[in-house]
């Protein structure tokens, strides 16, 4: 329970009267209140925490941050865990339980490693050219691949974290809270504009809580105290710690994800302006065999030393190609370390108070490094010559990354290489309108500088929102212990000796072999050699890696970095889990369900429902004592509807009243036939288009009185039809004068179906007259049913003689149960959607979403017809393109099952051979497959090329590889003249 690493070191983030006890890969360590899983692990002389994800090589921890490519742990107990999580970033608490990833059987065993064997054969884009042939082998290819890809393992029981979502809004958004967040924060703030201050970080300061330096006579982690004690008292003012902005957005919005102790939560937060202070990100070099465990970024040692009291090494060398890692060197020998040799790659070394007697080699450089799963020693080139020294620690520095990728999340023209920063920075400190840039983000070198920065980025933000004037703040004192170092770096990265592999991204394993490799077979776009060989596309998104890599590109094809580019930033900026972004889990549907207003009823009555948009409708009904199946019972209400009479809760149809002068215009206009010219009291079917020329919807138009329409959509597209319909009146054709009013719940609606219909009607209403001549098909009738208006439509969708009767909601329920008293003698009964599809399957009508898919026009379904040649419609010039129009596009046609018993699969594809397994052109698909109670057989509509009907093919399930051979038919199986729906 020792912690051999941990020293004793003035201002900590760590309590140590807190002694926490924590789990890694089954042994108890111990760890303080305010460690990080990382610290925690390297104050116990833990260096080796994971294998990389290529080649199994053993790996340890890089950095002290988010931009930690190597430590990814899974948390929590197997099964309900979190994979890929950062050890740098997990807090640590007591009981905590953390596990290696990527390795079998251990960690320090792992059987995976014997792929680094076959090294030379695995370089990049490997997979793409290995498992080609033979094709048999193919399912066994798949096998091995899935296994090997993927970091982590995914959960399997469920989540039992917190997750929550706030709407925030703000004038002015400070992301980062290092010295310039800081000080733009207290600027805006003090001139009264709300300000929400973000940090991902537990402990706020940024760089300075790792910096030997004092800000106005105090020490740095005073000074950041008192500055946040400030902030912390204003009203105006939020301070968000251990919270990450992953993506900027437009119009102001970035999405935030906060860490609390309850869970986490998704914030999205609407802000007037922005200031950027992301700060900067230490790039590690690129040497031979530079991913052993114990090779660390050299600020990340400052901050393990001056936060965490943890010293991961007792001897260490430097190697460096910047000023910034001379602090480190001073850092390591007051923790009592030794320091080796700093090795510097540049010709002349600075000059730093306390280093008098430590080794540096200028214009030297590290070409090995020896021991497998930890540093024992270092080889390094100076000149012509080459020597060992011994150490457990390398510390590397290839100098900083300015973090732009929030800014560059709406397009990298905000982006300029500077040659002192060795990469990209913002071409000014307001690259995007809105967004400030400031402090080591916008290139900003020296402490005094940052400030000053983070002072004038907050003063601009505050002149632009308007703020009222306030007294300025002052720019603060700075005094470094031994003077200030710079962290510009030379123009190397990439040391050329040395035999081992030499990773440029240390999280996908890609080398400067690979980059190479990229190169010679022909790419030459970043993003080309990026997709090619995965740089920078892990968890960490190349966070150490993307400059380096950028660098030995341009360096191969002879070109300066700015010409290279950079690769595309997209949020996230790190990871966000699914719950997060999900929300938190309450055990029920958040979706919008609605109930007609008969759903009591069918409950009551054994309905088994299913979802139709966001409705609940009965699918079938079960009759108590006859352990029915749903084919069982649909066929049994589908025959009632063809031979007696039934009854169906359509309430869910979309309906929408059309008001107004040019209603009728306005009609014309939205559908291909003309709608709006129907007679008073009568219906007529109308398709509507898109702007592509593919059917949208389909349904019927009613003029219930001049310059009054009632028009009807399916069920599922009734939102979008609206949203469609009023996208028109108000944005193409705002001098129509027309009212649009969608009136879906105000009623109630049950279709009444079969040969006995009519006297059913007539039994139910003696005093109307419901003969053929008062009502005929496609009639409308406005009457009274029990002393309210009541709606009566002469529409047929089962192809029988058929009603559908409307009336306001709250009748609903009386309507039916009269209905169905009434019907009694003529052996009425109710029927679901299952018997509703064979009905109008049978009669060749189509639904939207399955016959039509958003891929066929009017002439594919055999509606062609009903375009008028006069004038304009939406997508009327969409449908004249040549490939709407040529021959062989697919027809609507039916299908009969040729032994009349084997079921048609659903979404089955069309070949002209049985299928066994054999690739065969798709001559077409099956879009609605059913029952026929009239052929007692099973049926289906499709879309096929064919060109005759009584042919052979056959429907074959890609998914199930159920296959039925069927018989090609019209699409129409039941009264191809409609005797029946007109009788």
């Amino acid at each position: 329970m020792t912690q051999p690493n941990r020293i004793a070191w003035d201002g900590l983030q760590i309590d140590r009267r807190r002694a926490l006890s924590f789990r890694f890969n089954g042994k108890t360590y111990q760890g303080y209140e305010g460690d990080t899983l990382a610290s925690a692990l390297l104050a116990n002389g833990v260096h080796l925490v994971g294998r990389s994800f290529k080649y199994h090589r053993p790996r340890g921890i890089l950095s002290a941050g988010v931009e930690e490519p190597n430590a990814l742990v899974e948390l929590g107990r197997e099964g309900a865990h979190q994979p890929n999580l950062r050890a740098t970033e997990i807090p640590l608490f007591d009981g905590l339980e953390a596990r290696s990833q990527n390795c079998w059987p251990s960690l320090k065993w792992d059987l995976g490693a014997a792929v680094q064997l076959a090294s030379p054969m695995l370089t990049a884009g490997f997979y793409y050219k290995t498992f080609m042939q033979p094709s048999w082998a193919w399912r066994h290819y798949e096998k091995v691949i899935r296994k090997a890809a993927g970091l982590g393992k995914a959960p399997t029981v469920r989540d039992e974290a917190r997750y929550d979502k706030r709407h925030q809004y703000c004038d002015l958004l400070v992301v980062g809270a290092g010295p310039a967040g800081l000080m733009a924060a207290t600027s805006a703030a003090r001139r009264s504009a709300r300000v929400i201050l973000v940090d991902e970080r537990r402990e706020l300061g940024g760089m300075l809580l790792e910096e030997s330096v004092h800000i106005a006579g105090q020490t740095a982690k005073q000074w950041v105290q008192q500055t946040l004690a400030e902030l912390e008292a204003l009203e105006t003012v939020t301070v968000l710690p251990r919270t990450t902005v992953f993506g900027r957005y437009r119009h102001g919005k970035f999405g935030l994800v906060q860490h609390t102790e309850q869970g986490q939560v998704l914030h999205s937060v609407h802000a007037r302006r922005a200031v950027m202070a992301t700060g900067a990100i230490e790039r590690p070099m690129v040497f031979s065999d530079n991913d052993r465990p114990g090779v660390m970024l050299a600020g990340a040692i400052r901050r393990y030393i001056r936060c965490y009291g943890v010293v991961p090494g007792r001897r260490a060398a430097i190697f460096t190609n910047n000023d910034s890692a001379y602090e480190t060197a001073r850092c390591l020998r007051e923790a009592g370390a030794e320091v080796a040799a700093i090795v510097d790659l540049r010709e002349r070394a600075p000059s730093v108070a306390g280093l008098d007697d430590v080794e540096i080699l200028t214009q030297a450089e590290v070409v090995g490094v020896q021991g497998s799963q930890h540093v024992k020693a270092v080889e390094i080139e100076v000149g012509s010559k080459r020597r060992r020294i011994a150490c457990d620690l390398l510390c590397v520095s290839g100098g900083w990354t300015p973090t732009i990728h929030l800014l560059a999340h709406g397009g990298k023209d905000t982006l300029a290489y500077d040659a002192a920063w060795g990469a990209f920075i913002p071409t000014c400190s307001e690259p995007v309108p809105g967004i400030h840039a400031t402090g080591a983000c916008n290139g900003a070198q020296s402490l005094v500088n940052i400030l000053a920065q983070g002072i004038a980025a907050g003063e601009a933000a505050a002149e632009a929102l308007g703020c009222e004037a306030a007294t300025p703040v002052a720019l603060p004192e700075v005094q470094h212990r031994g003077g200030e170092l710079s962290p510009s770096a030379a123009p190397v990265c990439e040391v050329r000796g040395g035999r081992g592999k030499k990773f440029v991204d240390l999280q996908d394993d890609v080398t400067v072999r690979d980059l190479e490799l990229a190169l010679r077979e022909g790419y030459r776009s970043i993003e080309h050699v990026k997709r090619y060989t995965t740089l920078g596309m892990g968890t960490d998104q190349g966070r150490t890696s993307n400059i380096n890599g950028m660098r030995i590109v341009a360096e191969r094809l002879g070109k300066r970095i700015d010409e290279v580019g950079t690769t595309t930033f997209r949020p996230p900026f790190t990871p966000v889990s699914l719950g997060a972004l999900a929300g938190r889990e309450s055990d029920r549907r958040l979706d919008v369900l609605r109930r007609s207003p008969i759903h009591d009823w069918h409950v009551r009555n054994g309905a088994v429902f299913m979802p139709s948009g966001l409705w609940l409708r009965p699918q079938y009904y079960r009759r108590p004592g006859h352990g029915e199946t749903l084919t069982e019972a649909a066929r049994k209400e589908a025959a009632n509807v063809r031979d007696k009479v039934g009854i169906a809760d359509v309430s869910t149809l979309g309906k929408i009243e059309v008001q107004g002068r040019d209603a009728a215009e306005f009609l014309n206009r939205l559908y291909i036939n003309r709608c709006g010219n129907v007679g008073l009291h009568k219906a007529r079917y109308g398709v509507m288009l898109r702007e592509d020329g593919f059917v949208f919807d389909d349904g019927t138009v009613v003029k219930l009185a001049d310059n009054r329409y009632l028009i009807s959509t399916t069920t599922v597209n009734a939102g979008a039809v609206l949203s469609h319909m009023e996208f028109h009146q108000q944005m193409v054709w705002p001098e129509l004068s027309v009212h649009i009013e969608p009136v879906t719940e105000q009623w109630a609606v049950v279709a009444l179906a079969g040969p006995a219909s009519r006297e059913v009607l007539a039994r139910l209403m003696p005093e109307e007259d419901v003969s053929n001549q008062a009502l005929p098909f496609l009639g409308y009738r406005e009457v009274c049913f029990q002393g309210v208006t009541t709606r009566l439509f002469r529409i047929s969708f089962s192809g029988e003689l058929a009603y559908e009767i409307a009336v306001p909601a709250d009748h609903g329920l009386t309507l039916w149960e009269a209905l169905l008293e009434a019907g009694e003698p003529f052996g009425i009964m109710p029927y679901g959607l299952e018997a509703m599809d064979y009905l109008r399957i049978e009669k060749g009508h189509l639904i939207i979403g399955t016959d039509i898919d958003g891929r066929v026009t009017p002439h594919d379904i055999g509606l062609g017809g009903m375009i008028r040649g006069d004038d304009d419609f939406i997508g009327r010039r969409s449908l004249q393109r040549p490939a709407l129009t040529e021959e062989g596009r697919p027809r609507l046609v039916g299908f009969v099952s040729a032994d009349g018993e084997t079921p048609i699969p659903a979404s089955a594809q069309l070949v002209a051979e049985r299928w066994t397994g054999t690739p065969q052109d798709s001559l077409g698909r099956i879009t609605s497959p059913g029952f026929s109670p009239v052929l007692d057989c099973p049926i289906a509509l499709g879309l096929a090329e064919v060109e005759a009907e009584g042919g052979s093919l056959y429907a074959v399930s890609p998914l199930t590889g159920e296959q039925a051979e069927v018989t090609v038919t019209r699409p129409v199986f039941h009264d191809p003249k409609g005797e029946r729906l007109r009788g």
